[in-house]
């Protein structure tokens, strides 16, 4: 049985960490963190967890110290690079939910985010996307979860990135995403009565996540590939559609490029291409750790369409993290992540 700690218990992306491990069969939690309500057991925040799945919270240094095998972060940017190194060099797997380790590059880090507490680590970290770097994950021992915006757009793209059938020199990416993206914290801005019938773009010139889209496809590609990213906020608490536009680089006919996406994802058990006539839409995978991913080709303007959907804190964050960690230790990549959307 393999034992986990979770740093950041009660946030979002804790929180869903404890719903996909509780009915894991080879992983158990042997302890969450949190700053606020160290010594409370888990159930007195979250009711749902009583008479089930409980633990006694404790501080992030305490956590430390208890006895584990994989270790997941799931603390706000700038807050995971301290705890990396130690936790490593106690022998633990590492898997980073912050954008503490994405960046390969220290100043590229420095120029979206500030200064890195741990930089040398930046090195040892995998970029944790299994549909693109699944051998490389399965021999580390720090793996750097995508981003959710990020997932949305790589998946969407990456079987283009090395064919002739679209320019892919620049992504042009229209994102929407649920509430919960931003965080548990208390904010104006997605307060119910700023939010709950809004639906707003924010970031369209400079988001954090461009710089990790272009790391992964420039890689995908063996070229530089450059992202037009539009990021909004729409009124749900759960849930992301991308739309991507690219050029066609010549005739051609969407069952062409929808071929050559269902060849790219046979083998992936959480990567769906939707036949001729469907589109995404993220009730469909909400709570899943699924992407599900459509093709279209505009005839008259010359431009591809492509459109992903993804559940933001399940395959867009804690899903992603759990099937990192099946990977890192040696177990059935799709333990624990089998269940069915919450539908409605």
């Amino acid at each position: 049985m393999v034992r986990t700690i979770i740093f950041g218990v009660t946030g979002y992306t804790g929180v869903e960490l404890v719903r996909l491990l509780a009915s894991h069969p080879d992983a158990m939690i042997a302890g969450g963190s949190s700053r606020q309500w160290a010594g409370k057991k888990a159930s007195e925040i979250f009711p749902s967890l009583r008479g089930g799945y409980d633990f006694v919270l404790s501080t992030a240094d305490d956590l430390q110290g208890v006895r584990a095998d994989v270790a997941f972060l799931a603390l706000p940017h700038g807050e995971s690079a301290r705890f990396v190194r130690p936790l490593l060099d106690s022998g633990l797997k590492v898997i980073d939910l912050s954008a503490d380790c994405r960046l390969h590059d220290p100043q590229m880090y420095r120029e979206w985010y500030g200064p890195h507490q741990d930089p040398e680590i930046l090195a040892r970290a995998v970029y944790g996307l299994p549909e693109i770097h699944r051998k490389e994950i399965a021999q580390a021992s720090l793996a750097a979860n995508p981003g959710c915006y990020p997932t949305s757009v790589i998946l969407g793209v990456a079987p283009l990135m090395t064919q002739n059938l679209a320019d892919t020199s620049v992504v042009i990416a229209d994102s929407k995403s649920g509430i919960s993206g931003a965080g548990r914290g208390s904010k104006l801005t997605t307060s119910f009565c700023e939010a709950g019938e809004g639906f707003k773009p924010y970031g369209i010139l400079r988001h954090r996540h461009i710089p990790e889209m272009e790391q992964e496809l420039s890689l995908l590609k063996g070229d530089r590939v450059r992202v037009r990213f539009s990021p909004h906020l729409i009124p749900v608490s759960r849930g992301m559609v991308s739309t991507i536009y690219l050029p066609l680089k010549g005739p051609t006919t969407a069952e062409v490029i929808r071929e050559r996406y269902e060849t790219f994802y046979s083998a992936e058990p959480f990567v769906q291409a939707l036949p001729a006539g469907a589109l995404p839409d993220t009730l469909q995978v909400r709570g899943a750790n699924a992407c599900h991913i459509a093709v279209e080709v505009d005839d008259r303007t010359g431009i591809l369409v492509v459109v992903s959907a993804l559940d933001n804190l399940t395959k867009g964050a804690s899903g992603n993290a759990v099937q990192n960690m099946n990977i890192m230790m040696g177990l059935n990549e799709t333990a624990g992540l089998m269940g069915l959307p919450l539908f409605p």
